[in-house]
């Protein structure tokens, strides 16, 4: 080797140590940098999420929450004299001794109790007066009890219900609180929209036993640890999607008839966010007066879903 070969390399090498000498700090303060950067991500993660439950707990447990239904009476007759007095047709668990008659000869009507305080969707009444019932829109509401009643008209599979709420039902007085699996943002999942044709109807069966044809926008698909599942979507609100599911947490940590989970809308290329963390159990986990829509045939997933809302544990 000659001397100019040799301090060719001497040169090389110091060269080269000095670029590793750089190396070693730069590193680690990148690592450092993308850990804080993840941290950051999973608290405003974890921060959304908890206010998001907050509100969910609120709206639960308000006056006219789900946890407030305090009756589901079938109509069944022509005429039904409504109160909490013994042989009233409709026996109310809170209310007036004798709120009125309900009459469903031809569409739904309601006569209040003469001298008895009765509201419809908010304004006093004391004649005869029309009811709409779910089956187009919002229904009529009836308030009674200085408006810490209200009853309503439901109908599912083809039959009438009156739905009756109230603040002091018991199932709201004793509320338990909700638990949950930790917040994950891995359960933070992006799925792909496949719509379906305008005319598409899937069955779904409800709490009752009743099964209903009902609009299915299409399905999601999605990806979880290398494997793909689907689910058959209904319409939601805002035009985002519901979906009912069922998975491998179902009656073992969840609540065992499925949950529920909404989606903002599909963006332009049918991409859509699936945030299981904000998956929520139906409300028949909290009051046998309601009337839920069950998982659809495709919807019971072969996966543990540990996040979201877990089986809702009654008070003793």
């Amino acid at each position: 080797m000659t001397r100019s070969d040799h301090l060719l390399r001497m040169l090389l090498c110091g060269a080269l140590l000095a670029l590793a000498a750089c190396d070693r700090p730069t590193q680690p303060a990148a690592d450092a940098a993308r850990r804080a950067e993840l941290a950051r991500l999973d608290a405003e993660f974890a921060s959304r999420t908890q206010v998001a439950r907050m509100a969910r707990e609120e709206a639960l447990t308000a006056p006219d929450g789900w946890t407030s239904l305090v009756g589901l009476h079938r109509i069944e007759l022509r005429s039904h004299f409504i109160g909490s007095a013994p042989g009233s047709g409709i026996r109310l668990a809170h209310g007036p001794g004798r709120l009125g008659l309900l009459q469903s000869a031809d569409g739904f009507a309601f006569t209040p109790e003469r001298g008895t305080a009765v509201t419809l969707d908010g304004e006093p009444v004391t004649t005869r007066v029309a009811l709409r019932s779910d089956r187009d829109g919002p229904p009529s509401v009836l308030g009674f009890d200085e408006g810490r009643g209200a009853l309503s008209i439901i109908e599912r599979g083809g039959a009438a219900f009156v739905r009756v709420r109230h603040a002091d039902a018991e199932s709201r007085r004793r509320f338990g609180g909700l638990d949950y699996w930790p917040i994950d943002r891995g359960w933070r999942l992006e799925g792909r929209f496949t719509p379906a044709p305008a005319s598409a109807r899937i069955d779904v069966a409800n709490i009752l036993g009743m099964v209903e044809p009902t609009r299915t926008p299409g399905t999601v698909t999605f990806e979880y640890e290398g494997v793909s599942h689907t689910l058959h979507a209904l319409e939601g609100a805002d035009g985002g999607l519901f979906l009912i599911l069922a998975d491998r947490t179902s009656g073992h940590g969840s609540y065992s008839a499925g949950r529920y989970l909404d989606t903002p809308p599909p963006d332009a290329q049918g991409r859509v966010v699936l945030d299981f963390n904000r998956a929520y159990n139906p409300p028949c986990a909290f009051t046998s007066f309601a009337t839920c829509p069950l998982p659809p045939a495709g919807n019971r997933l072969d996966l543990a879903i540990e996040a979201g809302e877990q089986a809702y544990r009654t008070p003793r």
